[in-house]
């Protein structure tokens, strides 16, 4: 395990996605609980790559998600219904992941849902250039369904019980604490709990990050 700033690791991650020597973009996969601290991280990686003269694509599992109306068949506490039916994998597939990768035409649309309306969204197709870097934060991107589209893989690790805490204060404005603990603690953890005992995920990736400390993390690389 290595151990310092947040700028090292960072660091050390940029020079991965550099390492990466593929004709099509580089699809890079930010994975880990919700509140591990994903999309900061990849958000900060992008800053990063850009500053080094890459094209970068941003983009969220959160703008795949399946309406609202389609998402709770199970019930809106459910764990195995945040595993089985929230995300569009074929969307994502279709329109991102497929089109950025080998034999892909580069054409691509980042979204496929717009959380504030919760409806079908379809923003314009875009080129993206053969050596641009997409970052892709988000649950559950080790699953069979997405596995074998990543160049670069990495988890953001970090306690399970400290997500919780995270998260009541990132939702303070909208949920009451007692609203955000029954959530975690019925849907969210125990599917992160399915997930990993269904696939494995911290086995498959390149990086894991240990986000307990933001700005001390810890990470390490995996062979795979």
């Amino acid at each position: 395990m290595d151990q310092g700033t947040r700028d090292d690791m960072l660091g050390r991650l940029a020079e991965a996605v550099r390492s990466v020597t593929v004709t099509h973009p580089t699809r890079v996969a930010v994975d880990g609980p919700p509140a591990a601290g994903k999309t900061t991280l990849a958000d900060d990686l992008a800053v990063v790559l850009r500053a080094q003269g890459r094209d970068v694509i941003r983009a969220t599992i959160d703008d795949f998600l399946f309406p609202r109306a389609q998402r709770y068949p199970r019930g809106e506490y459910s764990a195995e219904g945040c595993y089985f039916d929230t995300h569009d994998y074929d969307a994502l597939n279709r329109v991102l992941l497929d089109p950025l990768g080998p034999g892909g035409d580069r054409r691509f649309q980042d979204a496929v849902y717009d959380r504030t309306a919760d409806t079908v969204s379809s923003p314009p197709v875009v080129t993206a250039d053969a050596d641009a870097v997409l970052i892709f934060d988000g649950v559950f991107l080790m699953r069979p369904e997405l596995i074998g589209r990543w160049e670069l893989r990495v988890f953001v690790s970090t306690e399970l019980e400290k997500t919780v805490d995270r998260a009541v204060i990132r939702e303070r404005q909208v949920s009451s604490r007692a609203e955000v603990e029954r959530r975690w603690r019925e849907r969210y953890i125990p599917s992160q709990q399915l997930y990993f005992a269904t696939v494995r995920p911290t086995d498959q990736v390149d990086f894991v990050v240990h986000n307990d400390e933001p700005q001390q993390p810890v990470w390490e690389t995996r062979t795979r």
